[in-house]
């Protein structure tokens, strides 16, 4: 395949782009809904849940951003957690960008998908055989995004709406959501799973501890966040590809 040709409008890669963008949109707008019900009890307004949802593609980042605001962090506490929420995208970023042929792309083309890149998204362009031709990933973006933003803005008109009961018991969803991000990892590793128990553990602890217990529960998030991951990545390293060779 020429270069040309790989980034050249194609209508059968941007339909190929919806088609499998689809299951990931309607996935979306569960998830979203129920972080509307969250992003309605931060007070958010419909219309500035579905911006929130439009320019952050990422459950837990916006759950996290929409808890401190909940708790009346600053705009500071809430750009550094969703920062260190949203990390992983870094990664993703920079792996997505080597699967263009190099010097045949635009920049912009470049910074328009990984600006919008979620875990589901990745995964389906990484997995296109070839180079890659961002018409896809729009194709599957026309559909997700929009379902993940107008989820988020009818979860709030729906909390807005029904009764408090009623409100009350969809933000048990929430936890599902939140077990739904933990749960795979930690089932897959023993030292995420042993992280998550720590996390808890340290979090009950610290809301009590002199001094610490003083700090906003933003503050103590971004704390506990930074140094159990850092505490992670030296004690239990992830060997490389080569290394494992090696050890076999």
């Amino acid at each position: 395949m020429s270069s040309q040709r790989s980034y050249s409008f194609s209508r059968q890669v941007l339909i190929n782009g919806i088609r499998d963008g689809i299951p990931i949109g309607l996935g979306y707008f569960a998830v979203s809904f129920s972080l509307g019900i969250a992003a309605r009890k931060a007070g958010l307004s419909p219309f500035q849940g579905f911006l929130a949802s439009l320019f952050n593609n990422a459950s837990a980042g916006e759950y996290a951003a929409f808890t401190l605001i909940a708790a009346n962090a600053g705009y500071l506490q809430v750009a550094i957690i969703t920062l260190i929420a949203n990390a992983r995208y870094l990664l993703m970023s920079c792996a997505l960008a080597q699967s263009f042929f190099t010097g045949h792309v635009r920049f912009s083309t470049v910074f328009s998908l990984v600006t919008i890149v979620t875990d589901e998204l990745f995964g389906i362009t990484i997995a296109r055989p070839g180079w890659l031709n961002p018409y896809y990933t729009y194709g599957a973006i026309l559909v997700a995004a929009p379902a993940w933003s107008i989820g988020t803005a009818l979860g709030i008109i729906a909390g807005n709406l029904l009764p408090l009961r009623a409100v009350s018991a969809l933000s048990v969803a929430l936890y599902g959501m939140f077990l739904a991000i933990i749960i795979p990892p930690a089932r897959k590793s023993r030292v995420v799973a042993g992280l998550v128990a720590v996390s808890f553990f340290l979090s009950f602890i610290c809301s009590y501890l002199p001094g610490i217990s003083t700090l906003s529960d933003g503050t103590r998030t971004i704390l506990l966040t930074v140094l159990i991951s850092c505490a992670g990545a030296i004690m239990f390293p992830v060997k490389t590809e080569e290394e494992n060779a090696d050890v076999q």
